[in-house]
């Protein structure tokens, strides 16, 4: 006690030092460009027991502070200078100094396609978990629509007693537009109004939780909207839409507007809404894979986790591209989005009599199911992007009245259908590229629109040219179609793995219905998204890894529903070891012409009924997460900034030397010269006392998989039971690429219980032997030169980024300076100047400073 009266000293001294250098600097800062920063706190330098008052000493003016964080995280967001950001950085009770960062927002049939009702012999999910009553799930979204049918609370439960949360009052939203179904509403802005202009905003943006873009009401209904008979799209795919927990509560915190979603802003929500007390928090929004230390929605999801709440987070839709996934970090629930059986046919009739494929929902009673026969126009001569229907490309005297061919990609599906309308063309033919192949994502266009794919596209564009007037029609079926196509499959545009920030844990972790979705859409706007758009409908169709999320924190409110004890670990091992890997027809799902693998999948497509009852669980604590970080070379300062705690990793492994982190999947990387991995699993019976499972072992192309003991038996609910996994290479040097295949525990007794865990294996590949670089300067690094070819990975997107090589105890990694590489030297990474290797015994890399 006696040393902290100095201490207490020397931190009220520092951060008055800080306030006099920032109350000096400030008048000569003041015509400098201002930015949004993330400041990351020590909680044990706190001067105040009031955080708000904490946060404004540090500031040279009260306006410059946005948030006060709490829960999330500790820290703030404020208006900074660059020089006054690099001050902060330099105070040692300063964790991390981020930049805000901009991210972007990544149903009639679809219950009935996942089987939540069940059948009279088997029941659903929905029976066996009270339809979700009584769960909270927190949506973080652009807000909602409370007027919709879908938010009706009509048969809904009181609000639990527990709920902590608020309807905050703002433009056209005030607290009686919340009730028993929609329990809290709430906006954060300041991020974004500190680095969007305003221009332009105000006629589109309510300063309120209401939605302006439509996209959080569409993911709200879809996680728990209420039931609502006779649903559709302007008259297409007419049905009941029901979301997946239709008995749960929803919470909706409005973080993201006109110019996307802000960090400073999604941490607001994820603070509020861990104090609320949500059951399931999802997020249908993300950017590109950064490291954990630097990304704040794993930062926030991580202390959501730490209080029992389930995080769920789309995983992105650059897809088809490897290592594309974002959201990949162990303890959230990371989507990838499949397809339904469900189509929407719209054939193109050529003149010749050729038919080709096509989809759109486009209300069909309104044109009278077909367009007449007309010439068609596609215009790639020009230099102005006609090629791809931008606004005030296409020749008006060209287009009117005809059928306009426009390619995808560039500018927005619905946009390209609203420059066709402007230009007079009577409808529209929206073509595949060669990466869109067959994908079908449909849009509510505000003309008489089809569909095609890549494939139909090349034939239509030859019939085109080919012939002197060309001439086709567009026929709409009457209704959409189900059961006659196989689904799922993956999404083309479904971000793929591996992880890059953690490639030992397989990503995404499971798939669910992203395609073509039918959900609530606000009445303010078209159900194109369009501003020009004045046609009105409770529906829209929507797809995305967005649009997937949503389902699966639904479900995961199902579980957690069914399960109330259950740990977000727990919920999340239940969805995935019941996934399907077989489609309908009981074949491999695809991923386009070919099987898909763990990587595009997961563990494969959702199976809501099965996830009630998984028969084992592989349980995950919060502290389990820590030490896996710790296996990957974080220094003390990155585990920090991720976990909230100071950890001596050295300490932590010594003491875990065997630890392997209690993941569903199983994903392992073999390094030049290693043949032999060993990894450990343990099993929790959450189905019936004296149960006894047998494992089978699909083996992976290239090696040996043995798992001992061959037999689980538990004499009592919750008991548990560890495995081992040896993987034995069969191929030294061949330079595969990933290599995937299963262990499934099955029930000895009830063939259903089959609790199965993907695999996957890579076979890392040296970077001198990928010859990337022919030299390469070590500065102070003590590093022998062999120790450098020992590194796993090749992941250098940036000037910043560091590889951890994942079995060492130095941290070794490479970091990339600007400095004098000869050009020759770099052909293979033409942005990269030098890079250097540094390390410290500690494990700690030099740039960082102590907790």
């Amino acid at each position: 006690m006696k040393e902290l009266l100095p201490m207490e000293h020397v931190k009220r001294f520092s951060f008055f030092i800080l306030f006099s250098f920032f109350s000096f600097l400030f008048p000569l800062l003041q015509s400098q460009d201002l930015q949004t920063y993330i400041i990351q706190l020590h909680p044990k330098t706190q001067i105040t027991s009031n955080h708000h008052q904490w946060h404004l000493s540090l500031l040279p003016s009260s306006s410059r502070l946005l948030y006060s964080y709490h829960t999330a995280l500790i820290g703030f967001a404020a208006l900074l200078s660059p020089e006054e950001a690099d001050t902060l950085r330099a105070c040692p009770e300063v964790i991390a100094v981020r930049p805000d960062r901009r991210l972007q927002l990544h149903t009639t049939y679809s219950y009935k396609f996942l089987g939540l009702a069940g059948t009279a012999e088997s029941p659903g999910a929905w029976p066996r978990s009270n339809f979700g009553r009584g769960a909270i799930i927190g949506i973080l979204d652009t807000g909602v629509w409370p007027e919709s049918p879908s938010f009706s609370d009509r048969g809904m439960p009181p609000v639990p007693s527990r709920w902590k949360g608020s309807c905050q009052i703002g433009e056209n939203f005030n607290s009686t537009n919340c009730n028993r179904k929609l329990i809290g509403a709430k906006f954060y802005s300041k991020g974004h109004r500190a680095n969007a202009p305003e221009a332009g905003t105000a006629a589109l943006e309510y300063v309120s939780p209401r939605d302006a873009h439509g996209h959080g009401t569409h993911t709200s209904s879809t996680a728990a909207g209420a039931a609502v008979i006779g649903a559709s799209v302007l008259g297409a795919g007419i049905g009941q839409a029901t979301g997946m927990a239709p008995g749960a509560h929803i919470a909706v915190y409005k973080v993201c507007w006109f110019n996307g979603c802000y960090s400073s802003d999604i941490l607001a929500g994820m603070d509020d809404a861990v104090r609320d007390g949500v059951d399931v928090l999802s997020l249908s929004l993300g950017g590109f894979p950064l490291p954990l230390f630097e990304d704040s929605i794993a930062i926030g999801s991580f202390r959501a986790v730490e209080r029992g709440i389930a995080v769920v987070c789309a995983g992105g839709n650059n897809g088809p591209v490897a290592s594309s996934v974002a959201n990949e970090a162990p303890w959230i629930t990371t989507v990838g989005a499949g397809t339904m059986d469900r189509r929407f046919p719209a054939v193109v009739r050529l003149a010749n009599g050729r038919l080709l494929y096509g989809e759109s929902v486009i209300g069909f009673s309104k044109i009278g199911g077909k367009v007449p026969e007309l010439e068609l126009v596609y215009d790639n001569r020009g230099n102005r992007g006609a090629e791809f229907c931008f606004r005030g490309s296409l020749s008006k005297s060209k287009v009117k009245g005809k059928i306009v061919v426009c390619d995808r990609g560039v500018n927005g599906r619905a946009e390209k259908g609203e420059a066709v309308k402007e230009a007079g063309g009577a409808a529209m033919i929206l073509a595949n590229s060669e990466i869109n192949q067959q994908e079908d994502s449909l849009d509510a266009h505000v003309l008489p629109s089809t569909l095609i794919g890549f494939a139909q596209s090349l034939e239509l564009k030859s019939f085109i040219n080919s012939t002197k007037s060309p001439k086709a029609r567009i026929i709409f079926a009457a209704t959409a179609t189900t059961g006659k196509s196989r689904a799922p499959s993956v999404a083309l545009f479904s971000s793929r793995g591996p992880s890059l920030t953690i490639p030992s844990v397989l990503k995404p972790d499971i798939i669910a219905p992203g395609v073509n979705i039918i959900a609530a859409w606000p009445e303010n706007l078209g159900p194109s998204g369009l501003s020009e758009d004045h046609r009105r409908s409770n529906f829209s169709i929507l797809s995305g890894t967005s649009m997937a999320c949503p389902h699966v924190s639904g479900i995961a409110a199902l579980v957690r529903a069914a399960h109330p004890g259950w740990s977000p670990a727990a919920v999340r091992s239940a969805i995935m070891t019941t996934a399907d890997v077989l489609d309908r027809y009981g074949k491999p799902i695809m991923d386009g012409v070919e099987p898909a693998g763990f990587f595009a999948m997961g563990a494969g497509h959702i199976n809501p009924s099965k996830a009630m009852n998984p028969g084992l669980v592989y349980d995950i604590e919060p502290e389990d997460y820590v030490i896996h970080l710790c296996s990957h070379g974080y220094t003390k300062s990155e585990m920090f900034a991720i976990t909230h705690r100071i950890v001596d990793c050295h300490d932590t492994m010594k003491k875990n030397k065997l630890f392997n982190l209690n993941y569903p999947s199983i994903s392992v990387e073999f390094n030049k010269g290693q043949n032999v991995i060993l990894t450990r699993r343990t099993a929790m019976n959450v189905g019936k006392n004296n149960s006894t499972y047998f494992v089978k072992v699909r083996q992976p192309n290239g090696v040996r998989v043995r798992v001992e003991p061959k037999r689980l038996s538990f004499g009592e609910i919750n008991e548990k039971r560890s495995y081992r996994v040896w993987f034995v290479s069969r191929r030294k040097e061949k330079r595969e690429g990933y290599i995937e295949g299963e262990i499934i525990w099955v029930h000895k007794g009830e063939k259903d219980h089959r609790v199965r865990s993907p695999l996957s294996k890579v076979l890392v590949i040296a970077a001198a032997e990928l010859g990337v670089f022919t030299t390469i300067r070590l500065l102070s690094s003590g590093l022998a030169e062999e120790d450098l070819f020992d590194l796993p990975r090749i992941q250098l997107n940036s000037l910043d980024d560091r590889i951890f090589n994942q079995n060492s105890q130095v941290g070794k990694f490479l970091h990339v300076l600007s400095s004098g590489l000869a050009k020759e030297d770099m052909s293979s990474l033409p942005t990269i100047d030098f890079i250097s290797v540094e390390a410290r015994p500690d494990g700690s890399n030099w740039k960082e400073k102590e907790v």
